[in-house]
């Protein structure tokens, strides 16, 4: 994979973690004693860990399309250490991803936004233990085509009119701007960023257009928004750094007459470019852990690596110490 290094300066903190554990179903039996199982689950976990040992099986993960390109980047590098193990990294949005999580069919799982209480309810329901785990942060980007030449910022208030439906012609935005219909592009209801965006600039009070174009795919939004004057669209900062050569981002500012930002490193980073930056997770099925050493063994790839990663596609790296504790969380499950 070829590196992209970057110069950061101090890294935005992620508040305290906490292990979200839900209630367990029915045991299993066994033959063997509940200590001896712990002591065994624990030394297979420290050999994974110490010696590298040759490992085989799946590592089956699903969920949001934000953070796809860390973990396909994750996966790509394991295969060098560990080629017979096959990891699958699903792209089904943030939503999607939980609905196979809940119920035991993934082992990890993708996520722009925590766990709602509904989701929560159903893991529990289905006896599916988890822990959150933070691995980078990101901004949301409001792009629009290069052919665009017109739209160099927006405010809040401008995108909420906009997204909610009140506005539908550029020149009811701003009087300077074209007589042209606005084509709305942006992820899909199962998506964590439609989730964040939806709190974040359509509030509680308002409600989403529903005309505009929906998609799991971040490929398919870049597609239909550098193809159109006047389209506008969102998604993750990393989708635009891939394509910046068919983009234009727009600044953001949070209310009329302050200082429009565009999503960087340094602003992200620093949480200036607000309110459009937030950390983004994994959730990790606490039995998959326990029980398969090849999931255990790429969760502690992750953390060694995913920091550098994340920079390398486009997202902004979390502090040492947040994967320190991450890894703490891990060995706290043995």
């Amino acid at each position: 994979m070829k590196k992209h290094l970057r110069t950061l300066g101090v890294l935005f903190i992620v508040g305290l973690l906490a292990i979200v554990t839900v209630a367990c179903g029915g045991g299993t039996t066994s033959s063997q004693p509940e200590e001896s199982q712990e002591q065994t689950q624990t030394e297979n976990q420290n050999v994974v860990k110490e010696n590298n040992e040759k490992l085989s099986g799946e590592v089956q993960i699903d969920g949001s399309s934000t953070v796809y390109p860390i973990q396909e980047a994750v996966a790509e590098e394991y295969r060098s250490v560990q080629d017979d193990v096959r990891v699958t990294v699903g792209v089904s949005g943030t939503g999607g991803g939980f609905k196979r999580f809940t119920v035991g069919e993934t082992d990890i799982s993708n996520a722009s936004r925590h766990i709602k209480d509904e989701e929560a309810a159903i893991a529990k329901e289905n006896g599916i233990e988890y822990v959150e785990l933070p691995i980078a942060y990101d901004g949301l980007s409001v792009v629009v085509s290069k052919d665009n030449d017109f739209v160099k910022d927006l405010t809040v208030e401008e995108l909420t009119k906009i997204w909610t439906g009140e506005v539908t012609k550029w020149n009811q935005v701003r009087a300077e701007y074209p007589d042209a219909e606005i084509k709305l592009f942006g992820p899909g209801t199962d998506s964590g960023t439609f989730d964040y965006w939806n709190e974040v600039i359509i509030g509680k009070e308002k409600t989403i257009t529903s005309n505009f174009v929906a998609s799991e795919d971040d490929n398919v939004l870049v597609k239909g928004i550098s193809e159109d004057k006047y389209a506008l669209g969102y998604f993750g900062y990393a989708y635009y750094a891939e394509n910046k050569d068919k983009l234009n981002l727009v600044a953001i500012a949070k209310e009329a007459g302050g200082e429009a930002v565009l999503p960087t490193e340094e602003t992200i980073n620093d949480g200036s470019y607000a309110p459009l930056s937030r950390p983004i997770f994994i959730y990790v099925n606490t039995k998959s852990f326990l029980e398969k050493p090849q999931v255990a063994d790429y969760l502690y790839y992750l953390l060694e690596h995913v920091g550098e990663l994340a920079l390398e596609v486009g997202y902004i790296n979390l502090p040492q110490v947040t994967y320190d504790e991450n890894k703490a969380l891990l060995d706290a499950l043995k």
